[in-house]
């Protein structure tokens, strides 16, 4: 069973979807940024993303030569 709903954009503020699947997977698309999220329902692990316009982010502070 799928369950749709509206929200805004986590990228861009504009209309999106999110869909949980069979409560095993949730689905976070935009059509107008091309924003992808797709995690597990029950862990919260990210299976697959993207999101253009987000600049990665690494915690650990490069080391100087």
């Amino acid at each position: 069973m799928t369950k749709t709903q509206t929200i805004h954009c986590p990228n861009c503020g504009d209309r999106a979807t999110r869909s949980v699947i069979d409560n095993s997977i949730k689905r976070t698309a935009c059509e107008s940024c091309d924003y992808l999220l797709i995690q597990c329902f029950k862990t919260g692990k990210v299976i697959e993303a993207y999101a253009p316009g987000i600049k990665s982010f690494c915690a650990i502070n490069p080391v100087s030569a």
